[in-house]
């Protein structure tokens, strides 16, 4: 095993570049990904001092909102102390701080995407059964909170705990040269089984209120107002499960290809940008979920006024 090589070793094994001296271009990555960290922290900060002040907000969804808020702020940190750490300064990084600085990254994204899948349900389970809100305990909750994270902290540890190469130079990852290309492929294969539940279950949705509008609208009680909400319910679904598309898949591809070994694919060329997409995803995750509430919006101008 290679446990006393420095960074620098693992990343010639893996032929991925490592700068000794700021570029152009590492200049504007880390730039750019410290403006967007730094709105990711302020917005979802935002939206957790919202519902911790409006009793109104004191139900299950809600709580899963400010659990998603809490993920994606701690996404925000995570990405912050990557773009601290990176480029020039990723040579004089110990193994120990560069398996923080992934593990970090790992179990922020993780808990998001966890989140996001209990709220499809938590939602899926009240439109069904014609609620506003769950009936669901605050006990229940919680547990599905703590539960929540226990899997994203396993998910992010395991490498640094027995899943790396370095006892197998030969199975080491082109992104993440520490990594073993088996863990990619399992990190990836699992967010993408992640999102294929997402889409059905939101599709589910989608059906179940277009055909209960159409329904609905042939009788003459139909009140304009339900109709108002169904069609806000169905612009929301669309906008969240675009915004997953566009902002995960291409990161989860990328992944795979990279776990999988493909000779051919120029992962590297795409890295950090599909990176700063999912990173993107935790500010929409705040906008999406918490600047549609009229509620929340007038929250949000109380705190800040």
């Amino acid at each position: 095993c290679f446990y006393n090589e420095t960074v620098g070793f693992f990343y010639n094994n893996s032929r991925k570049e490592l700068t000794t001296y700021w570029r152009t271009k590492d200049v504007l990555v880390v730039a750019l990904g410290l403006t967007v960290s730094v709105i990711v922290l302020l917005t979802n900060l935002l939206v957790i001092t919202a519902i911790v002040i409006n009793r109104r907000f004191h139900y299950p969804i809600y709580y899963l909102l400010g659990n998603l808020a809490a993920a994606d702020l701690f996404a925000g940190i995570a990405y912050m102390f990557l773009m601290f750490h990176t480029g020039p300064r990723t040579a004089e990084l110990s193994l120990k701080t560069w398996f923080i600085r992934q593990s970090l990254l790992d179990t922020s994204l993780t808990a998001s995407v966890v989140n996001l899948l209990a709220i499809a349900v938590e939602r899926h389970q009240t439109v069904f059964t014609m609620q506003l809100h769950s009936k669901m305990s605050n006990q229940r909750v919680m547990i599905l909170i703590f539960c929540i994270w226990v899997t994203a902290l396993l998910l992010g540890l395991i490498p640094s705990y027995g899943w790396h190469c370095l006892c197998a130079l030969e199975k080491c990852s082109s992104m993440a040269p520490l990594y073993s290309r088996s863990y990619l492929t399992f990190w990836a294969i699992s967010n993408l089984v992640i999102f294929l539940i997402m889409v059905v279950v939101y599709t589910h949705i989608f059906i179940y209120v277009k055909r209960k509008m159409t329904r609905m609208s042939k009788h003459t009680s139909f009140h304009p107002r339900y109709k108002e909400t169904m069609i806000s319910l169905v612009k929301t679904v669309t906008i969240i499960l675009s915004a997953f598309v566009i902002c995960w898949t291409p990161g989860q591809v990328v992944l795979l290809l990279d776990g999988l070994g493909c000779k051919s694919c120029n992962v590297l060329a795409v890295e950090k940008y599909v990176l700063l997409l999912a990173e993107i995803n935790s500010l929409i995750n705040a906008i999406v979920y918490s600047y549609r509430d009229n509620e929340m919006r007038s929250t949000f101008r109380r705190i800040l006024c």
